[in-house]
């Protein structure tokens, strides 16, 4: 199935769409699938989905987009790119022989293969349409409240991030993501938009999609420091390979606290306890900076059995499911940004 591994482009799409479940589109969709669709304004915007399958939110809110639109002229051109619905029909974030499908972008650190070039594929295909907005939209498992990411600090970044949540968050690790290809081509955004199964996520997502889709253009502006919470992702967290760890099995290498994902947007202070080891194990964690570099014994320290924040910081996306942490990481860790080190006069948006 690999081998045959193909980006299709179309310009319509069956109404099967408009009601079909995250889990019935790879039957519609059996490869990846870029649909492009004509608008008022030519310039088109780009919605990424399912680049994690068992993160429907995006879907259904391009889904009742979709819906919305039927039979009328869209304001603005839409390319909508359906992504891993081989791993959406059964709910996965992946399958175990594929890629992270928003680790495969152009300036990846990994040799997707097919993949890889499939990525490229779309990044070319939209560098010729001019693409005028990107957003990739996803959920994550954690207890997390609604907010998007950038990769960079320019104006018409921060305001359409703050056009969806007051939290912003500035990373530019890890590399390979959807929204770092794009940050090259146009203003991009990643939507994270709570857990799959809140109605209250599609709802939000939607409402943002509807209000792109009515931008004529980009304005000079100012931002005002009540408007935002700008963060800054300095590190990703990772349990190391040979390491077993659980939640609730007390003979593992690592006993992660039940109540961990408690800690997502919050300051935590120094000696805060992220779980207990077995006696004498090493370090079960490794902490990567931007520059790739290994800062662990920055952020982490044993004491005793004890597995201790080192300093104070802000995690994000920690989540219960084991999984997950296998597949991506256990979490970031993030630091507050002073407006003023930011582009201090994002853009205003015109509606049409």
């Amino acid at each position: 199935m690999k081998s045959a591994l193909k980006l299709q482009q179309i310009d319509r799409y069956p109404e099967e769409l408009l009601s079909c479940d995250a889990r019935a589109l790879q039957q519609i969709f059996p490869q990846p699938t870029l649909l492009h669709l004509t608008g008022k304004q030519q310039r088109p915007i780009f919605i990424s989905v399912l680049l994690h399958g068992n993160e429907t939110t995006g879907f259904l809110a391009v889904q009742q987009l979709l819906k919305k639109y039927a039979g009328q002229v869209l304001p603005r051109a839409i390319s909508i790119f359906f992504g891993n619905t081989q791993a959406a029909e059964l709910n996965v974030r992946r399958l175990e022989q594929q890629p992270d499908y928003n680790r495969i972008w152009p300036a990846t650190e990994m040799n997707a293969g097919l993949e890889t070039q499939l990525a490229e594929d779309i990044v070319t295909a939209m560098r010729q349409k001019q693409v005028f907005m990107s957003i990739d939209i996803h959920n994550n498992t954690g207890l997390n409240p609604h907010y998007a990411c950038i990769n960079k600090l320019d104006k018409p970044f921060l305001q359409l991030a703050n056009l969806f949540s007051r939290i912003v968050v500035y990373f530019t690790r890890p590399l390979g993501v959807q929204s770092g290809a794009f940050a090259e081509l146009c203003p991009s955004v990643t939507l994270e938009c709570g857990r799959p199964e809140q109605q209250k996520g599609v709802d939000h997502a939607l409402s943002y999609l509807n209000d792109c889709l009515h931008l004529k253009e980009l304005n000079q502006s100012v931002v005002h420091h009540q408007d935002i919470e700008l963060v800054h992702t300095v590190a990703q967290v990772k349990v190391k390979p040979s390491i077993d760890f659980s939640f609730h099995d007390h003979n593992s290498d690592l006993l992660f606290k039940t109540d961990l994902e408690r800690f997502n947007f919050t300051e935590i202070p120094a000696g805060t306890c992220f779980g207990l080891i077995k006696e004498g194990s090493e370090m079960p964690l490794s902490v990567i900076d931007e520059q790739g570099v290994d800062i662990t014994e920055q952020f982490f320290t044993l004491n005793g059995k004890r597995l201790e924040i080192k300093r104070a910081t802000i995690p994000s996306m920690l989540t219960l499911n084991e999984q997950v942490i296998q597949q991506d990481c256990l979490c970031y860790l993030m630091e507050n940004i002073p407006l003023e080190k930011a582009d201090a006069s994002p853009v205003k948006f015109t509606l049409t």
